[in-house]
């Protein structure tokens, strides 16, 4: 499929499921204390690097970005959709969020000092992660921490249903750490550090935390 057609079938998916998705997802953070962790330390390596602007790409509903800065963290977000960011906004009113593409990201060069994005990759394909990659070290500063969530596995699926049982269009990718860690390599990060969650149960994850080289 060509990038407009995935990245359109994204948004007007989630443009469907936005406000069903907001609503299971609302209180999410709370039951995944792992999680939790991982966004603690982030905000951590943030406040260490002298704090700045981050953006959430792929933020969705809001929810991270609002937990980032409860922590502390000047975090605002970036989401393909439309829908998906007037639910942010109204839940979260005195953040930022703004409409945007991972693929063709519109930030200035070196313009954030960290980056986020969780569980916002596993609709793009593998032959876009590069460019979506090039565009994450682009925007970082030298030095910036990178830190990705995305579903562990090997398989790829369409999705037609979802959140409150709306149609989809969508491919969910699931990923090893391997093969993300040498998209990252590629496109210049250093991989610091891999997080497995709930390898056990029935959509096991995973965190990566990285950092672009100078």
């Amino acid at each position: 499929m060509n990038a407009e057609g995935w990245l359109a079938d994204t948004r007007s998916s989630y443009d469907t499921v936005a406000v069903s998705y907001a609503d299971q997802l609302r209180e999410a953070l709370a039951g995944t204390p792992y999680l939790r962790a991982a966004l603690e330390l982030f905000a951590d390596m943030i406040h260490t690097a002298g704090g700045g602007p981050v953006a959430d790409v792929g933020c969705g509903p809001g929810h991270v970005t609002a937990h980032l800065h409860e922590l502390g963290v000047d975090a605002f977000g970036i989401d393909l959709s439309p829908v998906m960011i007037d639910v942010a906004r109204r839940d979260h009113p005195d953040l930022r969020f703004e409409v945007g593409s991972m693929t063709d990201l519109d930030l200035a060069d070196a313009s954030v000092t960290a980056l986020l994005a969780f569980w916002s990759l596993i609709h793009v394909p593998d032959d876009a992660i590069p460019t979506v990659f090039g565009h994450f070290r682009r925007v970082v500063r030298p030095g910036g921490p990178l830190l990705l969530g995305f579903h562990l596995g090997d398989e790829s699926r369409l999705k037609t249903q979802g959140y409150g049982g709306h149609p989809m269009k969508v491919h969910v990718h699931h990923r090893r750490p391997a093969q993300v860690t040498a998209w990252l390599r590629d496109a210049g990060f250093i991989v610091e550090a891999q997080l497995l969650l709930g390898l056990d149960g029935s959509l096991p994850g995973a965190v990566l935390f990285a950092r672009r080289q100078s």
